[in-house]
């Protein structure tokens, strides 16, 4: 089900960033911060003995992504450099959460846990490179996400601490490892009905 509700993080990011309007912060600079902070969640997660610290790694990084967009739509700081570079630290991060938690998990799931963590972060890769091509050509409509009560589908990364916590990420990894490949193939339908329609 799709609403207009703001996500709730978002609204969230807003209020925080709005003192930050008129200072010398600019959105660039929370991207690359949010970049470093989920680079972090990904390297810890690969060492796999701090998996804990890399969920709250990501968590934040995670939080930290509405910071940068919200801070350039209240100051009037859009760009398209800034826009491009969000849009790839978002891939950069998120397919590097997969990876590296196939890293760390396969001194107890074996050589699989790096395969699974590789398939899973080239179908959010792919995913990516998919909205961006029909965000391109029709707009941020066509790449909306389904959201409800201000909860969209890329929120279940908040929950990330719990799985660690419950030594669940084994089964976490198993999920996106079938998860995230058919979205990848939803993303693509959505993108094939949407190519044949004129830009």
């Amino acid at each position: 089900m799709t609403t207009t509700v703001k996500p709730w993080d978002a609204r969230l990011a807003a209020w925080l960033v709005a003192p930050l309007c008129n200072s010398t912060v600019t959105p660039n600079l929370l991207t690359t911060i949010r970049l470093l902070v989920g680079t972090l969640g990904a390297l810890l997660f690969a060492h796999g003995e701090y998996v804990n610290f890399a969920a709250l790694a990501v968590v934040v990084s995670n939080f930290l992504d509405h910071t940068d967009g919200e801070l350039a739509r209240m100051s009037g700081k859009t760009s398209r450099f800034g826009h491009n570079y969000d849009l790839t630290s978002d891939a950069f991060v998120t397919v590097g959460l997969f990876i590296g938690i196939g890293w760390g998990l396969a001194p107890e799931l074996g050589t699989r846990a790096i395969w699974m963590g590789l398939l899973a972060g080239a179908a959010v890769a792919g995913i990516f490179q998919l909205r961006n091509l029909l965000e391109n050509q029709h707009g941020k409509v066509a790449t909306a996400q389904a959201r409800l009560a201000g909860v969209e589908a890329e929120d279940i990364l908040y929950l990330l601490p719990l799985v660690t916590l419950s030594d669940g990420l084994p089964s976490f990894l198993y999920a996106a490892a079938v998860g995230a490949p058919a979205a990848f193939v939803i993303v693509l339908i959505q993108y094939r009905r949407w190519k044949a329609l004129p830009s």
